[in-house]
């Protein structure tokens, strides 16, 4: 196998899922397997400041510049994410690698099969090796595909230092996918002036751009109330949580929206005739766009709350984050040095907004801009998860192309 594919391999077999609504971080203490194991990996290859927070479960590294003293360039950051998402199982992976993919359906087990009708990009890689699930968990891609990458690249300049580079800062984070993954990180002791997650998909992908997004919980108060004497009594927490979810628009739903078009997103929902607890992710690229749609939440429960009466309807914030476009644009060198990086290893860039949010997002309202490069995935959160080991392998040069473009920086600027 190749270094990333063995990599990445190992990493995924470890289990890093993250937990909605934990207090700490980690939300898993699982996490601290991976944590441990590249904190020990980057020591052995010879990286430089490499740290474990110890309480949150943090990896940062540097490879110092090898350039001359008098040539200052930017200090380049590449982060990617441990934890796997809380949708389906990280225990127990099992990847399969199909050889010479021949763009036809791919049995996973039983159960499940990854049909090239229903994922038609799949057929794109034909002749390619694929990474699959055996179809009982998710596969990890996201993002240990990132963190093999971004490990490889730094194995391979610790392994050649004849190749000019500046300085490159390393971070792993924890619960990204759970909208906490750098509730902690230290941007100041990180030390990048610029930085990179690694955390996107298909190959090719750049992405500055991203959702303005909040999180809420709708919390209906009923009153119950034994049927037979309910008439004039009972408030079914449930049928006014139905009606607060017909009262969104309908087609601004994820299931009608694409591109830069925004919605409102039931997640979950729980609960009886006394209280219901309903979960939502509110979603625009237009700022302006996502603060109508969030003002329109609350004009809902306002309505309902005067209909049958106060307090009956409830809105909660749970966190959130905004576009990253208005704090990567000043620094347009990141995407174009990117662009260019991938254009020399025969990788067309694909720039394209993000229908999500990444930890680049937050990152870049915290002083360091962050936008997003590909990592190969597709499928994530899923048993369909998928990654070609070409990619894998043509992401890890971009990496390093990018890190050369950088050692140039002042040159071709």
């Amino acid at each position: 196998m190749s270094e990333v594919l063995d990599r990445f391999i190992s990493y995924v077999k470890i289990d890093t899922q993250s937990m909605e609504g934990a207090e700490a971080v980690p939300s898993t203490k699982k996490q601290f397997l991976l944590a441990k194991k590249l904190y020990n990996e980057l020591l052995e290859m010879g990286a430089e400041n490499v740290r474990l927070d110890e309480e949150h479960a943090y990896v940062y590294a540097t490879i110092p510049s090898n350039l001359p003293k008098d040539r200052e360039v930017p200090a380049i950051g590449f982060i990617a994410h441990m934890d796997t998402s809380p949708a389906v199982s990280g225990e127990n992976v099992n990847p399969r690698i199909i050889r010479n993919y021949d763009g036809k359906d791919i049995v996973l087990n039983e159960e499940y099969t990854l049909l090239a009708e229903e994922f038609p990009e799949i057929t794109d890689y034909k002749g390619w090796d694929i990474v699959v699930t055996d179809g009982t968990t998710l596969l990890g891609a996201d993002d240990k595909a990132g963190v093999a990458e971004i490990m490889t690249m730094a194995h391979y300049f610790l392994s050649h230092p004849e190749i000019p580079h500046g300085t490159i800062q390393i971070g792993f984070t924890p619960d990204e996918e759970v909208g906490r993954g750098v509730d902690y990180f230290d941007v100041p002791g990180f030390g990048a002036d610029y930085a990179y997650t690694v955390d996107g998909g298909a190959l090719g992908e750049l992405e500055y751009e991203n959702f303005n997004a909040l999180n809420i919980q709708v919390v209906v108060k009923g009153m119950s109330i034994h049927p037979g004497g309910a008439k004039g009594k009972m408030k079914n927490a449930l049928l006014v949580s139905m009606e607060f979810q017909n009262m969104l628009p309908t087609f601004a739903n994820p299931a009608y929206t694409e591109r830069y078009e925004g919605f409102y997103h039931l997640d979950e929902m729980h609960g009886g005739v006394d209280e219901t607890v309903m979960s939502y992710i509110i979603r625009d690229h237009d700022a302006k766009k996502f603060n109508d749609k969030v003002k329109f939440a609350y004009q809902i429960a306002t309505f309902l709350n005067t209909k049958y009466g106060a307090g009956t309807v409830t809105i909660r914030e749970c966190g959130g984050y905004r576009n990253m476009k208005e704090m990567i644009e000043p620094h347009m060198e990141l995407i174009d040095l990117a662009a260019k990086a991938m254009e020399e290893a025969g990788i067309t860039p694909v720039i394209s907004p993000i229908r999500g949010g990444t930890d680049g997002a937050r990152l870049s309202y915290m002083g360091l801009p962050c936008p997003n490069l590909c990592t190969g995935g597709h499928n994530c959160h899923g048993r369909f998860e998928y990654i070609p080991v070409q990619s894998l392998e043509k992401t890890t040069e971009i990496l390093i192309r990018l890190v050369g473009k950088y050692a140039v920086f002042t040159e071709e600027k």
